[in-house]
């Protein structure tokens, strides 16, 4: 259960919003498959990453960077916001380039835990 209800706050950290979707995931798999000396699959491993490390700082006109750091912002109360030196607004960091882009299918302050 506690998986489950903290789930949103871990996907919200590798989802974005892109020209084509409100909630595109930017994480990224990668399976590398050993053969055995007889060309028969021997074993496999997954490896697990994000996409778009540059979708920190940098994203496309109408898109925005991963949804964490919304929701952290509108989320957060004002002695919490004030605890990290942070403010409410987007537009007050240049590394959210786009400032405060919203997604109406997303309810940024109430998918802050």
């Amino acid at each position: 259960k506690q998986w489950y209800q903290r789930r949103g706050a871990i996907t919200a950290g590798g989802n974005a919003k892109t020209i084509k979707n409100d909630n595109s995931s930017r994480f990224g798999k990668f399976i590398r498959i050993h053969f055995g000396t007889q060309g028969k699959i021997h074993s496999a491993d997954i490896e697990r990453y994000l996409l778009e490390k540059a979708r920190v700082t940098y994203q496309n006109p109408d898109e925005r960077s991963f949804h964490i750091f919304y929701q952290m912002l509108k989320g957060m109360n004002a002695d919490e916001l004030k605890d990290c030196l942070l403010t409410n607004s987007p537009n007050n960091y240049a590394v959210l380039s786009n400032g405060d882009v919203i997604v109406d299918s997303l309810a940024d302050p109430d998918l802050f835990l």
